[in-house]
């Protein structure tokens, strides 16, 4: 396992939860505050966003993305616990590469896959950072529920694009931004922040500290435009199938019937 120097329940986001602002905050903290995260109670706190599913209401199963993925060398940006990479190692992908900020979780990665007889070449390093990866190698990047964690999203974007031979294919899922605005209440939605305010703040989830910012949906599309990637679909519809299997009474599966809560780009690089 390579060490550079210095992600989930389905969405983060996706009960209310108090924030504080914090203003322009040094990429060096927010890197150090989710890596420690990631490393202690990350998973207990967010669960695992992983592969079919794209995060909240929203699955490969269905959406058929990636295609066959036999023989083709894959990397996963921000690969949590491994699972992601377990789906597509069981579907014979040649190579499976996977990349986190926390070293805590490349053990479970490699944990996890060892018990499936699998194996992947795991690098520690922020998204955004020179890390030793291959440029034109690989024939999918993707990233389930962690791209948004970037502190430089069109430099992240950049870097994905160096990865990916000519032609090849980018998927990454995220909350969709239009969900943190809006919180359901005594059967009504209200909004709660303004679309637009992309700051970076801090909230606590379980005794521990992690840092965020809300982007708009267009600052994900001009990135990727800005990176040479064409998009070629963008996923916000939650699956019929999946909200009905939910319980009654679920409140999230009731806000999902009505905006979307998770969205999912399949970008090609040109």
């Amino acid at each position: 396992m390579d060490k550079h120097s210095t992600y989930g329940k389905s969405s983060v986001g996706g009960s209310e939860i108090s924030v504080i602002s914090v203003g322009d905050m040094l990429t060096s903290v927010i890197h150090e505050t989710n890596s420690l995260f990631w490393d202690t109670n990350g998973n207990d706190v967010l669960g695992a966003t992983s592969l079919p599913l794209y995060g909240a209401f929203v699955s490969e199963e269905k959406c058929q993305l990636f295609g066959d993925v036999t023989g083709k060398k894959v990397l996963e940006i921000g690969c949590g616990s491994g699972q992601s990479l377990q789906f597509l190692g069981e579907r014979n992908a040649s190579e499976l590469w996977g990349m986190d900020i926390s070293e805590n979780q490349l053990e479970k990665t490699k944990q996890h896959l060892t018990e499936f007889g699998l194996s992947a070449k795991l690098i520690c390093s922020p998204m955004e950072e020179e890390c030793g990866l291959p440029n034109d190698y690989f024939d999918f990047v993707y990233s389930v529920y962690a791209i948004g964690w970037t502190t430089d999203l069109e430099g992240t974007f950049r870097r994905i694009a160096s990865y990916l031979k000519k032609d090849c294919v980018f998927i990454f899922s995220w909350s969709h931004p239009i969900q943190k605005c809006v919180a359901a209440e005594d059967q009504r939605l209200i909004f709660k922040k303004s679309y637009f305010d992309e700051s970076w703040y801090k909230l606590s989830l379980g005794g521990s500290m992690l840092t965020l910012s809300d982007r708009k949906l267009s600052t994900y599309v001009n990135a990727l435009a800005k990176a040479g990637f064409v998009i070629e679909q963008l996923i916000e519809e939650s699956d019929d199938d999946i909200l009905q299997s939910r319980t009654s009474g679920d409140k999230f599966a009731e806000k999902a019937k009505m905006l979307p809560v998770t969205f999912v780009i399949k970008a090609r690089k040109r």
